[in-house]
Formats: C-alpha cells, sequence, structure tokens
C-alpha cells in the first residue's frame, strides 16, 4: 500500500511546480490515473512514490510518505528499484545499455541474479510486450516509441510490485498504444499496483479504477472509474482533459489500415503543369548504411532502393497548408524530416519551391525543424534568450509575444531545463515560430502537451501556414490531426502515400 499523507514539496531553487497539501492513499492492486494540465504536478508525485524525492530531486518535503509501509526516505534506491519500476517520459534518460538485449536484463543483472533466471526473465518479457522484432539492435538506432518499449522490458523484468509510467503513451503509434493497454491489463492481472501520469485518455478507461485531477500542485478531483468513463465531453472540456472518445474515431479513420487500397495508394499531383502553389521534393533516398556512391549518382536504380530507409522519388505538397505525416514506430517519419531539412548529408533529395532548388546545406536556410527530443535543441540558459537565438536580428518585444502567445511568458528568465516536458517542447516550437524558415517541420509536437496547449499548437500550425509558411507535422495525434492537418501522407517502410 502506499500512503501519502499532508505532503508539501517545493524544489529547491524554484518558486513553484511543487505539491501542496498532498493526501492520497493507494491500496495494493490498484491503477490509478493521474491527469491534469503540464506542470500541475503529477511527475513529481510520481518522483515521491519511487523515491527520486528526496533522494535525487531535493527540496523542502514535508509530511509522510509510505510504501509498504516503510518511509520511503528510509529506503535506499537501489531497494526500491525492484519494488517500484518507474518508465520516464524520456526513455533515453534511464538507458544505461547500448544495445535492446542487454537493456532489457540490465536489472536483473544488476541485483545478482543468476544467468538462467535472467535468461527466464528475459524470455518472458519480450513475449508478453511483443518485444522480439527489437532485440539484438542498437539503442540509438530505434525510433522514440520503439525506445518507449524497451523501457517498459527492462522495467518489467525486475518484477517490480508497483509500476509508474509518466506519459508512457507520449511516443507511441496507435498499435503500440493497444499493445501498452494489453500489457497493462496483463500487469493488473497480476495484481500489481499501477500508477500512470499521462494526458491521453481512450486507451485507460477500461483499466483504472481510479482517476486523481491535479492543478497547481494540488489533488482537487477524484473520480471512480465508472464516473470518469461517463463524463461528457463538455465536463472534460471544462477540466481541459482531452476526450475519452474522440482519439478512437480518427485511430479508425488515420490509422494503419484507414483508407481503401485506392486512396492509400493516390499519387502526388504530376509535376506538369504545377504552378507556383506547390512544393517539390525529389529524390528522396536515404540509407543508414553507408553507400557513399548513392550521393553521386544521378538516377537510382529499383537495386538502389531496395537498401534505402527513406525511398520517395516524388513529392508534391501544396504550400501554405498543414501536412501530417503519420506511420508506425520506426517507419521513417523523423528519418524524412531530418531528410527533408537537411540534417541527413548523404540524402540526395532537393527540394524546388519559388524556381529555386535547394538540396544538402542548402535546405537549412529554408527548413526548420522541431525536434522529438527537444532537449537536443535548447542550448540557453534562459526562455527568452532560448527564442532569440533563432531570430536573425534578436527582437525582445516579438520573442516576448510569441512566448505569450505559447503561454511561457511568465518562465521567460527559467533555464528551460527546468521546465517540465510539456514546457520544454512549447519553448522548441516558440524557438521554431521565431526562425524565418519558409518550411517547417515539427517532429511529434504534441507530445506530451495536455489538451489545452495541444489546441494551443493546433491553432499556431494552422496560423503558421495562413501566414505563407508550409507545415510538415509527424504525429500519432489524431486529436492534432484533425485540428489542423489539410492532408494526411502515410509513411510506410520508408515510402510515403496520401491516404487524406
Amino acid at each position: 500500500m502506499i500512503e501519502i499523507r499532508d505532503v508539501n514539496f517545493h524544489y529547491a531553487g524554484l518558486k513553484q511546480n511543487g505539491l501542496y497539501n498532498i493526501n492520497l492513499t493507494i491500496p495494493d492492486g490498484e491503477c490509478i490515473l493521474l491527469c491534469g494540465a503540464s506542470g500541475c504536478g503529477k511527475t513529481t508525485l510520481t518522483r515521491l512514490i519511487n523515491g527520486l524525492i528526496p533522494h535525487f530531486f531535493k527540496g523542502k518535503l514535508s509530511g509522510s510518505v509510505m510504501v509498504n509501509s516503510r518511509a520511503i526516505g528510509e529506503q535506499e534506491l537501489y531497494d526500491l528499484a525492484q519494488l517500484v519500476g518507474s518508465v520516464f517520459q524520456n526513455p533515453r534518460s534511464q538507458f544505461f545499455s547500448v544495445d535492446t538485449d542487454g537493456e532489457v536484463v540490465f536489472g536483473p543483472e544488476n541485483i545478482g541474479l543468476s544467468t538462467q533466471e535472467i535468461l527466464k526473465r528475459k524470455e518472458s518479457v519480450v513475449t508478453e510486450l511483443k518485444l522480439s522484432e527489437l532485440m539484438k539492435r542498437s539503442l540509438f538506432d530505434l525510433s522514440g516509441g520503439e525506445k518507449q518499449k524497451i523501457a517498459c522490458g527492462s522495467v518489467a523484468a525486475l518484477l517490480p510490485e508497483i509500476i509508474i509510467l509518466d506519459e508512457p503513451s507520449s511516443n507511441l503509434d496507435w498499435d503500440s498504444i493497444k499493445d501498452l493497454h494489453d500489457i497493462m491489463k496483463h500487469w493488473k492481472s497480476q495484481g500489481k499496483t499501477i500508477i500512470i501520469s499521462e494526458h491521453r485518455l481512450w486507451y485507460l478507461k477500461d483499466i483504472i479504477d481510479r482517476a486523481v485531477y491535479m492543478e497547481n500542485g494540488r489533488i482537487v478531483k477524484e473520480w471512480k472509474q465508472s464516473e470518469f468513463e461517463h463524463l461528457s465531453e463538455e465536463e472534460l472540456a471544462f477540466y481541459e482533459l482531452r476526450p475519452v472518445n474522440l482519439e478512437e474515431h480518427y485511430i479508425r479513420e488515420f490509422g494503419e489500415n484507414a483508407g481503401s487500397e485506392k486512396e492509400r495508394t493516390r499519387l502526388s499531383p504530376s509535376t506538369d503543369n504545377l504552378s507556383e502553389e506547390y512544393v517539390h521534393l525529389k529524390d528522396f533516398f536515404f540509407t543508414y548504411t553507408p553507400k557513399n556512391y548513392l550521393f553521386f549518382k544521378k538516377k537510382i536504380t529499383p537495386a538502389d532502393e531496395n537498401i534505402c530507409t527513406i525511398r520517395i522519388p516524388s513529392l508534391n505538397v501544396k504550400k501554405e497548408e498543414v501536412i501530417g505525416i503519420i506511420g508506425k514506430n520506426g517507419s521513417g517519419k523523423s528519418t524524412f524530416l531530418r531528410c527533408l531539412c537537411g540534417l541527413e548529408k548523404t540524402c540526395i533529395g532537393y527540394v524546388e519551391t519559388d524556381g529555386s532548388s535547394y538540396k544538402g546545406k542548402k535546405l537549412t536556410k529554408i527548413c526548420y525543424m522541431v525536434m522529438q527530443d527537444v532537449n537536443h535543441q535548447l542550448f540557453t540558459d534562459s526562455v527568452l534568450s532560448e527564442v532569440l537565438l533563432s531570430m536573425d536580428k534578436p527582437d525582445e518585444k516579438r520573442a516576448e509575444e510569441i512566448l505569450k502567445s505559447l503561454d511561457l511568458l511568465e518562465y521567460k528568465d527559467k533555464h528551460p531545463m527546468a521546465l517540465s516536458g510539456g514546457q520544454k517542447q512549447r519553448v522548441a516550437i516558440a524557438s521554431a515560430l521565431a526562425a524565418k524558415a519558409e518550411i517547417l517541420l515539427f517532429d511529434e509536437p504534441t507530445s506530451g502537451l495536455d489538451y489545452r496547449h495541444m489546441k494551443e499548437v493546433s491553432q499556431l500550425l494552422k496560423g503558421l501556414a495562413t501566414d505563407g509558411r508550409t507545415i510538415f507535422v509527424s504525429t500519432h495525434d489524431p486529436e492534432l490531426l484533425a485540428g489542423c492537418c489539410d492532408r494526411i501522407i502515410q509513411i510506410t517502410n520508408g515510402r510515403a502515400r496520401e491516404i487524406s
């Protein structure tokens, strides 16, 4: 049992993002959903339970936190790891190995289990979580969603009694979310206690026993599963929570099997007679396997195509539109965006727009990308400086207007790395808005964002298109697709198909 009594906590050096008068009891075997806006305290509450507070994150803590009748501060982290397993929002932060097999067995090896028991647990986890296709691979070659699956496997291999998941679906495709749903039901059937911090609700409605709503570091509302499942869209909107049923509709419409075969194989319009209203992508071929001779070829043969991770000979998109890029984890969505913005040096693709042609480094002059892991592109010591860095000529007034539009102005003097995951994402988007690129690329821009900020990002993307920019957005978020995308392009095994 988990018992939290009269807990108050403030991070050292921060005036906000704390917890206030938290009282919560979680019986053994219960599945709890923690929901609420980004920065409301969900992640901080999970850190109390897994011992990262006070052992790792320092601050002023009062009250009592008991796990299995023992105070959390009296238990060492290495002992807690066998009792409480945690899957973080950014799985990279919990990896210790360089390959998938080593990561799954790291925990059992670290606590000194026998080789026989380690291999038994590995086989069980790989089967239960459907990880067989990810084994014997480098962690550096995995997509964000694939890394999330491996993180779940490494935690499950320790057989913890309590499992904490922080935004576990944020980087997963829809089929993988269904797999996650099934494994969580399996954990629940085993009697495990599950605590989930999450913005997406549709896949959890038949798993959770209780939903706990947080606001400004406080627990302000609780619902039983039967009550939560029947909340109206109006009630959910009042609490700024994502709808429970909306995503299921768009999964059927935009999922991997969406549309008829005729619709799925629809070709981009011919370049003949195309007006200046289009952006033309040509010869986007790329492979992670070193094939330098591809870069010098004038014509790619079918044999060359077969070795390529990305193989898009032609794609034409209309300017001033928002183009949604969908596909399974590992299908090539992020790689395609990296090629389009010139980050993959050996990609031979080029872009034609307004009578000019761009390839290689020249693509960076017209393209700007917001990465899936925003920690890779946060460089300065304040949010305001981060936005100014993207401007050709620093304009503090305009930078503050952008921050205000993203509800970030109050954090302008904060260090970006001190913000929550969703807030960091918005800082990266603010930097994209500050750049004057014609083509803006967003890789999972609503990953980890709450309902209100997802809607704001949707409106911003549409506004950018209205202002004359062409937007590519790779996403697993059906609500974002429905809210802002003019057309949907599906990436399957590196090939692009327009489905809507």
